[in-house]
This record gives structure tokens, sequence and C-alpha cells, in this order.
């Protein structure tokens, strides 16, 4: 019981934690007796405290001479800093509602230029000296967008170097990228120079930032060709962004700065994908210094890069691109270059943009690819062609517009194609186009040596085959006959009978039109290779007959300034399209000839009608010739019809 007594009595021992060794005497310790002779007792004096971490300021320091203030004088002190705080938020809250007064002031319409001009520059007063602070503020920012908007030039001079020294930082604010832009709409050359020059070595970060890249692109439109240049060598490489003056103006395209230079081309490529694999994760691919700089990318990359681009490319991110003159580029390169499901991915991402993408410049030439090249037919119908059904009126009257009808209609034609469109329809990127190149002679020569083998190698050849036209549409455009993929888009899908419908009922208008008279006068004569006969005979015979009744309406006897419609034979477009499928359509010329000319030529002899009757004379059909010769032979002999020079004359069918 003693024993026991003993124990409880004495100190309890801590509870040794498995795996750890016990604590020895220091008698009995093999450690050296540096680190023995260390108390055991943690609180002892003798021991060292760790340093303490680091602590913001306190009101209740005195931190000149770093003593502890008492409690009153701590008190006393975080008063006073309160009540500055609080005085430097009230002064900047009474300049806002100052700056705000004056606002509703000098934004009025009906306010004269020199009051407007008064408030102008008692506003910039009251900013002097605090404006980049205001340029930060979603209030005040506002008052001094207004302000630059209206003041006088030595007073933009003044805010413009007041805030160059925080222009970059500025261009990353939600707020103040507004006013950047404007000052930079309204700097002189000299000011937009230094700007352009203090982005160097900023270009890359700046475009991968959502607000930031917005005032890089602004900048970049506003440019000339050489400070262009100056922003797109900087995303090129690390060297040029470094030396700037190694290059010129006049190597604008990035293979001849590798070869002037003698650059590590892999080393450029490294570096661009560093730059533009961000840019695309984010999503930040609307400007078109971007897409300039894909079009560079696409001319040295590898299969793989170039591939990868193309896939992150595809979908809807696309529609994003197409809207400029190098981001149509990059549409169609995509486009001829995808595989066939990216081509479903981009086709999808265009639901419900259609229109809007048909009527733009650069997005009518992605059309333009797209039913030129895809091979799903029943996928474009459904997105593409069916859209473009439902504004098809607006889309035939408008210059952007009608290209997709046209090229289905009559493809890849010089009249309504430009030599630039047709180049951007053939471009093609080296590193696929090669492979595709490779694929393809290395297919045609297993044909050659396997086309004496039986069943299992015919097989092979099948898939063999098909791999290399998989590579191969990527140039040629596709697997498919296009005749055969012109056909089920045009006729199969009831885009002709709807279009032919429209011609119908707005004949009139389409054939004054400058860009409408085109698309009636194709349709009217079949398309190219007669694509709407013989399915849409009986309709093209209405729109015959519709025609020919405009022009059997009387002769107007008002002056032109009186009548409210030039007749359609006195119309300067009208009368050129009509003489044009006199000469080229001899069903439409017989039909014109039996309901409205015959018997009133002498009516129409004179002026840009004229020209219309003459037609029946030139026309290479020897019936539409026998129809008119009579009649007008008369009028030639009598010096009142005027036959035009055979050289001069022309608008045949190409």
């Amino acid at each position: 019981m003693a024993a026991k007594k003993q124990e409880k009595s004495s100190p309890k021992k801590r509870k040794q934690i498995p795996g750890n060794k016990p604590e020895t005497n220091s008698s009995t310790s093999k450690k050296p007796k540096l680190l023995d002779s260390k108390p055991s007792n943690p609180r002892s004096t003798d021991f060292k405290k760790p340093p303490k971490p680091f602590k913001p300021r306190e009101p209740g320091l005195d931190h000149e001479k770093q003593v502890p203030l008492s409690k009153q004088e701590g008190r006393l002190r975080a008063k006073e800093l309160a009540e500055a705080r609080k005085k430097k938020r009230k002064r900047h809250y009474n300049l806002e509602q100052e700056l705000a007064h004056l606002w509703e002031k000098m934004r009025q319409r009906n306010i004269s230029k020199e009051d407007r001009s008064k408030l102008v520059s008692e506003a910039v007063e009251k900013m002097k000296g605090k404006i980049p602070e205001i340029a930060s503020s979603h209030v005040s920012s506002r008052v001094l967008q207004t302000c630059v908007k209206y003041c006088s030039q030595a007073e933009k001079d003044a805010v413009f170097e007041e805030l160059q020294p925080h222009l970059l930082t500025l261009a990353c604010n939600t707020y103040a990228v507004h006013l950047v832009t404007k000052m930079l709409d309204n700097a002189s050359k000299m000011q937009l120079a230094a700007f352009i020059s203090s982005l160097r070595g900023h270009v890359a970060s700046l475009l991968r930032h959502m607000v930031g890249s917005v005032v890089v692109e602004h900048a970049y439109q506003l440019g000339n060709a050489t400070q262009k240049h100056e922003l797109l060598v900087e995303l090129y490489s690390t060297e040029l962004q470094l030396f700037k003056d190694l290059i010129s103006k006049n190597e604008g395209r990035l293979l001849d700065i590798i070869s002037k230079l003698d650059l590590q081309k892999s080393s450029v490529l490294r570096h661009m994908t560093s730059v533009i694999q961000p840019i695309l994760e984010k999503g930040i691919i609307d400007h078109s210094i971007v897409h300039r700089v894909l079009i560079e990318y696409f001319t040295i990359a590898e299969q793989f890069s170039a591939t990868d681009v193309i896939k992150q490319l595809s979908g809807p991110l696309l529609v994003r691109v197409i809207h400029t003159k190098d981001g149509s580029k990059v549409g169609m390169l995509c486009v001829k270059h995808g595989s066939s499901k990216e081509r479903k991915k981009i086709i999808k991402g265009m639901k419900g943009h259609v229109h809007k993408i048909a009527l733009d410049q650069g997005g009518s030439m992605v059309l333009v690819c797209l039913v030129s090249t895809v091979d799903d037919t029943k996928l474009t119908t459904k997105v593409v062609i069916h859209e473009l059904q439902e504004n098809l009126k607006d889309l035939v009257l408008d210059k952007n517009g009608r290209r997709p009808l046209l090229q289905l209609l009559h493809p890849n034609c010089s009249r309504y194609l430009t030599p630039d469109d047709l180049a951007s329809l053939s471009l093609s990127i080296p590193s696929l186009s090669n492979k595709a190149e490779h694929d393809n002679s290395e297919t045609k020569s297993s044909k050659v040596n396997n086309s004496g083998e039986e069943g299992s190698s015919d097989l092979e050849l099948d898939e063999a085959d098909t791999n290399a036209e998989d590579g191969l549409h990527s140039v040629e455009g596709g697997k498919k006959d296009p005749a055969i993929r012109r056909q089920e888009l045009l006729v199969q899908s009831g885009l002709a009978e709807k279009l032919v419908d429209v011609c119908i009922t707005s004949a009139g208008e389409l054939l004054r039109s400058n860009f409408g008279k085109e698309v009636i006068y194709e349709v009217a004569t079949g398309g190219a290779g007669g694509i709407l006969h013989p399915t849409l005979d009986d309709k093209l015979s209405e729109l015959y007959e519709t025609i020919a009744s405009l022009v059997a309406e009387p002769k107007s006897q008002e002056s032109k300034e009186d009548s409210k419609e030039e007749h359609i034979l006195e119309n300067f477009h009208s009368s050129r399209t009509i003489r044009k499928l006199i000469l080229d359509c001899p069903t439409f010329a017989s039909t014109l000839w039996n309901k409205a000319l015959k018997g009133k030529c002498e009516l129409w002899a004179q002026g840009h009608s004229g020209k219309v009757i003459a037609a029946f004379l030139e026309s290479s059909d020897s019936k539409v010739n026998q129809l008119a010769k009579k009649e007008l032979k008369k009028l030639i002999d009598g010096g009142i019809l005027k036959m035009p020079d055979p050289k001069v004359a022309t608008g045949k069918k190409e």
C-alpha cells in the first residue's frame, strides 16, 4: 500500500510516443556537451525565443521611437488616423459630387458651346493632380471621358501628360479602359507613337488580359504600318522583342523575317505557341492582331501544332474570329483542314448566327468555303441552308449575303468574287497540305503494288484509300463529287425553289438592284451547268412571264424626277440584265418578244432600252434572230435603231 501511495505522490511522466526513444540522463547521453548544457525547462530565462513574425503597425505604438503607447495615447492615435481617413473620403466624395453636378450640365444637348467649354475647363481644373485616381473610379471616369471629348487641345495634352506614366496600369482597369481608348482616339501622332513604344515588352501579357487586350487592339487599329509591325514582331520571337531595330517594315511576313535574320524556326514556333495558347484558352480571340498572328503561325506550324490550334478553334469560338479579313482566312483554313468531327463542331457553332455571318464580308467567305467543302450535306442543310432560307430576300439584295447563293449557282465565278477572294479560297497550311500530298502518293503506289492481289487485300486498299482521302480533303475540299454536293445543297434542300419564288415576287426590285440583278440573272439562266433544269422548268417559265409582264407595262410620259420609278427597260441595271438574258437564254428571249416587245420596238428604240432591242439581233441563237429580224431591220434602215459596236457589246455568260 505504501508503495502505491509513493507512486501516486511522484510527478506524472509524459507518455512516450511509440517509435520515439525514451529520454536519458545528461550523464549517460552521448550527445555533445554543448547540446546537453541547454536547460531542459523551456521557460528558463537563458532560453532564446525565436524571432516574432512581422506585424503591421498598430495605432497604440509610437513608431518613430518604437515605444508602446499607453492605452489612452493609443486610442487618441487611432482616432486621429480614423478622422484623417474620414476626411479624405469626404473630400473625395465632395469632389465626385461636384464633378457629377458639372457633368449633368455639360452633357446636355441644348447647351451652347461656350457654356460647355467653361464647364469642362472648370471640371478639368478641379481634377488636376488627381486624374489617374479619378480615371479608375466608375463614377468620375465618365466625367473625365466627357471632358476629354469636349475640351480644348491644350487641355487634352495636359490630361494625356498626367496620365502617360499610368496608361499601362489604367489599360487593365475595367473603368479606365474607356478613357484610355478615347485618349488614343484624340491623341496626336507623337502621343500615339509614344504610347505604342510604351507597350514594348507588354504586348503578349496585355493580350492575355480581358481588358488590356482591348487597348492593344485599339492601338493596333490606329497605328500605321510601321507601328502595327512593331506590335506584331514582339509576338514572333524573344530576340525581336528585345531588339526591335533588327528588321524593317519591308519584312512583313514571318517567313521573310526568319530567313533574313537566320532565326531558328523551332525557337520562333515555341515562343509563338507560348503566346497563342493562353489566349486561346481564355477565349480572347476577337481582335484582329490575334488573327494576324494565327495566320503567320500557320505558315511555320508543324502538323501537330496546326492541328491542335484547329481543334481549339473549331466550334462556337470560330464565330468570333471570322469578322475580320485575317480572321476570315483563319476560318477558311479551319474548314478546309479540319476533320469531319471538327467541321461538324464548326457548323453547329454557327447555329443561330448564320444570317449575321452571311451579311458580314469575312463571314460570307467562310460560308462560301463551307458549302464548297463540307461533305455532310444533311447537317449543312439543317443548320446553314435552312437559316439562309428564312431571310432569303435580304440576302439576295445584300452585297455580302448573296455570295453563298451565287457560289451554289455559279461556283468560283470571277464576276462575283474578287481576285483576293479567290486567292483566299485557295489558301492552305503548308505542313498539312504536304502531309495530304504524301498520303495521296503513298496510296497511289500501294494501289499499283497490290492491284493483282485478291479479296482481303482489296479491303486493305479501300481502308488505305479512305485514310488518304481523309488527309486529302484538306486540299481538295472533300471526298464527295462537287456536282453532287451542289445538287444536294441547292436543289434537293429546297433552296433553289424558294430562291425562284423570291425572284418571281420581287422581280422588279431585284432587276433594278445593283446586287440583286446578278442573283436573278443566274436563277433565270438555270445556274452554271443548268443545275436548275429540268427540276424547276415550270417555275422558271413563271419567272420569264413575270419579267415579260413588267416589260409590257406602258412607258411613263412623266419626267424621271416626277415619276416614282423608272420603267424596267429604261433603268441602268435592269436594262443591262435583261439584255444579258436575251443573249444567254433563248427561252426567255422568245417569251419576252411574244408577250412584251412584238410590234412595240419603235417605242423602245432609244436610250438604254434600244440596247435591249438590239440584243435580239446579236443573239447567237438563230430562232431568236428570226423573231425580231423583220421588225428591227426597218428601224435600222430608217436610222431609228442603232446597232452597238460588236467589240464593245459584251455580256455573254462565262
